[in-house]
């Protein structure tokens, strides 16, 4: 049995993650929140795919704040453009994100 030296688990056990982020409905939206500032919500995460390693990834990429709560992400600013091809890059089917 091989064993990934990135995740310390069997190669196999890899798997599903790919398969549970291509199962998944993912909807990119806004909120407004107090004094008119503007969050994109990212909701629709399963319990299979690790929410902070994603919302950490989305900041990095867009450059802004942000945070992750349960199966959902809000970050700082109007960022619905730009977040799929950032999750299509992350293994995510790009059918299954909807904006």
């Amino acid at each position: 049995m091989e064993i990934d030296p990135k995740t310390g688990l069997p190669v196999q056990a890899g798997t599903w993650e790919e398969l549970a982020k291509s199962s998944q409905r993912i909807k990119i939206g806004t909120d407004r929140k107090r004094y008119g500032k503007i969050v994109t919500i990212v909701s629709g995460f399963d319990k299979g795919v690790d929410v902070k390693k994603i919302a950490k990834t989305l900041k990095n990429e867009l450059a802004c704040g942000g945070t992750f709560k349960e199966d959902m992400v809000e970050l700082q600013g109007d960022h619905t453009k730009k977040i799929k091809p950032i999750l299509v890059k992350l293994g995510f089917d790009e059918d299954s994100i909807s904006e």
